[in-house]
Formats: C-alpha cells, sequence, structure tokens
C-alpha cells in the first residue's frame, strides 16, 4: 500500500483501518486475523521506532483496539465520550526531561544556575552544570539565569500543545488525560510524535451498516474540499455514495441556517449589551462549558451546530435513516454521542479514505454529483474560520447590521479572548472561535495541507459569490428545525443509544 502519510504512526494507524474495512467489506472480518496482519506491519528486520519488535506489537494491538471502536487499554471500562486516549505502550518512549543542560555550558566562574536554585538540584560537575532530578522542580530559573542559554526548558510536546492542561503523567511518566477537562481537541493528537494520543473509531460499524444495505445519509463538512487532491466536491460526494450512503449531503447547508439564527441571537446580544461567541466548533464550545462556565451561560450562542441542524433536518424528513457525519474533527465524535444527538456516527477524513481504499475506489475517477440545492459560499467558507463574516451577512440579508468581529484563530487564542471576555475586556460584539488554527481545514484528522485545501476550496468556489444564505433557507426550508441547544442535557454529559 502506498504511504500517504510522512509520519510514521499515523500510516500504521491508517494501515489497521484500511485492513478493517477490507475484512468487513469482505464478510471475513475476525479480530484474530487483524491482529495477525498488525503483527505482520512490524516485522523482525524491519525498522525499529521502540526498543524492540514486541513493543512495537504491543503499540499495534492498542491501535487496533481504539480503530474497532474499544478502548486501548484491555482493562479500562468504556466510555464512549473519551474519544482521545493514551496507548500507553507508544507513550512510554517519551523520555524529555523538562530542564537539561546542554554542551553549551561552559562551567563558567559566575555560577548563576547554581545561585538561582533555591531547591541544590544543581551542582558543578566534572565538565559542566549537573542537576540532581530527585530535587529539581522543574521551575526554570536555573535557565533563565544562564548567560549562555546553555539550559533549555523542554515540555512534553502533548502537555505543550494542550490549551486547557488536562494532561500530566503518572508514576511511570505515562500521559494520563483528564476527561474532566478534556476539550476534545485533538491537539495532543497532532503533536505526539509517537503516535501515543489517538482516537478511538467508529469506522467498524459504519462499515457493517453500510454492507447491511441500511438506508443512511452522509453529511460532509465543508471542509471536506480539497481533500482529495484531484477530486472536485461533486466527485467526492459520489465516491461516497458509491460506497453504499443513500445519499451524500453537504453540512454547509446546515452553515447557512445556523449562520440565520445566530444573526437574530446576535442582535438581541447587542441590545443586551452582551457579546455573543459562535457554537460551530465544538472543541471552542467544550472549553466554554468545561472552563468558561459563566461565559458559557452568558456569552455562547444557544444555536447548534451546522452538523447538528443538518441531520435534525435529514431525521426530520426522514426517519428511519442513520446519519453518518463525516470531517476533519475529533471533538464531533463527542458531540454525536449527546442525548440530543440526530448524529448516529462520526467519522474522520483518514477513516473514509481507508474506506476508499479498501473498496478501491478513486473520487477522481466518478462523474460529479449534481445538485440544483448548493449551500451558499458563506455556508462553506465556514471551514476556514468564515463563521462571524457568514453571521453578519445573514444579519445583512435580515435587515440588521454593523457588528464587530474577532476571529480567536487557534485553541490558545480562543482561550486569551475568553479570559479577556470574562475580565469584561472583550470589546467586540461576536467572537469566532476556532479550535484549530485556520478552520477546519486544520483539523487534527485532515489529510492534506492546510494553504493546499484552502487553495482548492477558493479555486472551486469561484463564481458562486451570488448565491445567498437565504436562497439555501428558501430551498432547504428549516423553518420547522429546532436549531436550539438543550444546554441542561448537554451540561449533563448524558448520551444516545450509540453506548
Amino acid at each position: 500500500m502506498a504511504n500517504m502519510f510522512t509520519n510514521e504512526s499515523r500510516q500504521f494507524k491508517f494501515d489497521i483501518l484500511v485492513e478493517i474495512c477490507r475484512e468487513i467489506f469482505g464478510n471475513r472480518f475476525s479480530e484474530e486475523s487483524v491482529n495477525d496482519y498488525a503483527r505482520n506491519l512490524v516485522s523482525l528486520s524491519g525498522p525499529r521506532f521502540r526498543c524492540c519488535v514486541y513493543k512495537e506489537r504491543e503499540v499495534l494491538r492498542q491501535r487496533v483496539r481504539l480503530a474497532e471502536g474499544r478502548m486501548a487499554a484491555d482493562d479500562a471500562p468504556y466510555n464512549p465520550r473519551q474519544i482521545v486516549q493514551v496507548i500507553d505502550a507508544a507513550c512510554d518512549g517519551c523520555t524529555i526531561k523538562k530542564i537539561r543542560v546542554t554542551d553549551n555550558c561552559r562551567k563558567c566562574m559566575a555560577r548563576s544556575c547554581l545561585s538561582a536554585c533555591h531547591f541544590g538540584a544543581i551542582h558543578i560537575g566534572t565538565t559542566r552544570s549537573e542537576i540532581d532530578y530527585s530535587k529539581c522542580k522543574e521551575c526554570g530559573a536555573c535557565a533563565r539565569a544562564c548567560q549562555y542559554n546553555a539550559i533549555v526548558v523542554t515540555e512534553r510536546p502533548c502537555y505543550a500543545h494542550c490549551p486547557v492542561g488536562a494532561i500530566s503523567w503518572d508514576s511511570n511518566n505515562i500521559a494520563v488525560i483528564d476527561e474532566t477537562k478534556c476539550i476534545d481537541c485533538g491537539q495532543c493528537v497532532h503533536a505526539c510524535p509517537f503516535g501515543a494520543c489517538e482516537d478511538i473509531s467508529w469506522v467498524m460499524p459504519v462499515a457493517r451498516l453500510l454492507m447491511m444495505k441500511t438506508p443512511a445519509y452522509a453529511i460532509v463538512a465543508p471542509s471536506i474540499q480539497g481533500q482529495f487532491e484531484n477530486a472536485s466536491l461533486g466527485q467526492i460526494k459520489a465516491a461516497i455514495e458509491s460506497l453504499g450512503f443513500t445519499k451524500c449531503v453537504e453540512v454547509a447547508v446546515g452553515a447557512d441556517a445556523v449562520a440565520a439564527a445566530e444573526a437574530k441571537e446576535l442582535k438581541e446580544h447587542k441590545e443586551a449589551g452582551h457579546p455573543m461567541t459562535t457554537s460551530c466548533c465544538t472543541a471552542f464550545v467544550n472549553m466554554m462549558r468545561l472552563h468558561f462556565p459563566q461565559q458559557y451561560d452568558e456569552n455562547k450562542s444557544k444555536t447548534i451546530t451546522p452538523m447538528m441542524a443538518t441531520a435534525r433536518k435529514l431525521k426530520q424528513d426522514h426517519p428511519d435513516y442513520g446519519v453518518v457525519f463525516i470531517g476533519p474533527c475529533l471533538a464531533k465524535k463527542q458531540e454525536a454521542m449527546e442525548q440530543v444527538s440526530a448524529v448516529d456516527y462520526v467519522l474522520t477524513y483518514e477513516e473514509l479514505a481507508a474506506m476508499f481504499i479498501a473498496r478501491n475506489i478513486n473520487p477522481s475517477d466518478f462523474k460529479a454529483v449534481e445538485d440544483d440545492r448548493e449551500p451558499s459560499n458563506f455556508g462553506r467558507n465556514f471551514a476556514q474560520c468564515g463563521v462571524a463574516s457568514a453571521v453578519t451577512e445573514a444579519a445583512r440579508e435580515q435587515g440588521h447590521g454593523g457588528y464587530t468581529c474577532y476571529l480567536a484563530n487557534g485553541a490558545f487564542e480562543c482561550k486569551k479572548q475568553l479570559l479577556l471576555m470574562k475580565a469584561g475586556r472583550f470589546s467586540y460584539d461576536i467572537l469566532e472561535g476556532m479550535s484549530c488554527e485556520g478552520g477546519c481545514i486544520g483539523g487534527p484528522a485532515t489529510i492534506m495541507p492546510t494553504a493546499q485545501s484552502k487553495a482548492i476550496m477558493n479555486r472551486e468556489n469561484t463564481g458562486r459569490e451570488n448565491v445567498k444564505i437565504t436562497d439555501t433557507l428558501n430551498q432547504y426550508h428549516f423553518e420547522h428545525v429546532d436549531m436550539t441547544l438543550d444546554d441542561k442535557k448537554a451540561k449533563a454529559g448524558e448520551t444516545n443509544g450509540n453506548d
């Protein structure tokens, strides 16, 4: 199989997903055969990324468990909301010490590091300063004091990229995710160089659903444009339908409906003197719900996400059909587990690609699906930080406007702006929060580089600038769809029947 990813851990994950799909689509699935396949991925003569072949095979065995929709650890109780998990056999490859003395140390006479340390953790060795890690508190005072910059401070990648402090480590230095803090943004998944942080997959139940010819809609996030380099959006939709889905629908349709609903909310927030935050990014909403509860209650839009709006519309029109969301986001898997969810399963783009390869499907070979009822560019541009602009456009079409907007691009910027809002120092009317830098096209489960997919999206959507948000609403009729989030159930963390 040709490599899709330069990251070896991600490629191993992808290979296992492909094999599981092949087994199911071939009506021959067994856990033993998939485990045998995983063992064959790491041969005795192959390259070593761990201490031994047996450690690598254990990592792959846990990857198989996640790909099958189970917990990575054998003894962990099943928790459908614990989307991001730690593969412990992969994590102990990370032996980073936060504070290290480098070869730049000249064993100088100033001994600034020694005087800066208040814990007696530093002494002068034979050739350079040395750290007694049994005493070191990792405060970084020695690094700040060194005139040679010979002492470096290095955070573990997963910890450094977590915006909400949800990652710590146990006595064995294995990373631990605090699910009461985790927002399922997937930043740790993207950051870990050993692939120790991974997400649970629903590719197996979806593949079985398709094999049983169960009527089901695939709803695709706007960011799917450009994810399969040589295929247009219409070709991608045709390829998805060839997997066995009844129809493939753009979630950008729901995005237009969300923009219209949030425009009405924005007017109310403006009149009440409270800034409003957008609701489309589930990780951003999770950040508010778990870490900024006051802003969640006072400032967050009460409108559901585009994924949920599209799913509710389809369930209203076709209650006996399944709905599978396909997107770049791990937090959407958690959102789909809410009791109020109209989404049955969530797949990522890499999981969709695994299905394509398992069925020998190349999207660029298909004739594009034609649809006279396409969403506006405003809905499609939700994928690249275009939420606030869509909301203000919807407001203009509704006859009101003049709103000021701020884009929080990335999880750390989201946190910064929420802190300002909490302190009463946020001076804009609407805050667009996007956990992934660049928007959904920069999500943790995308396939193509952000800049490349953005260029493809913009090129493909050229010439559609005159399509209005109201045009979409007039075609799809969301007037009888409940667009509001049930906050009580969302806060309680109740789950739907998928668990």
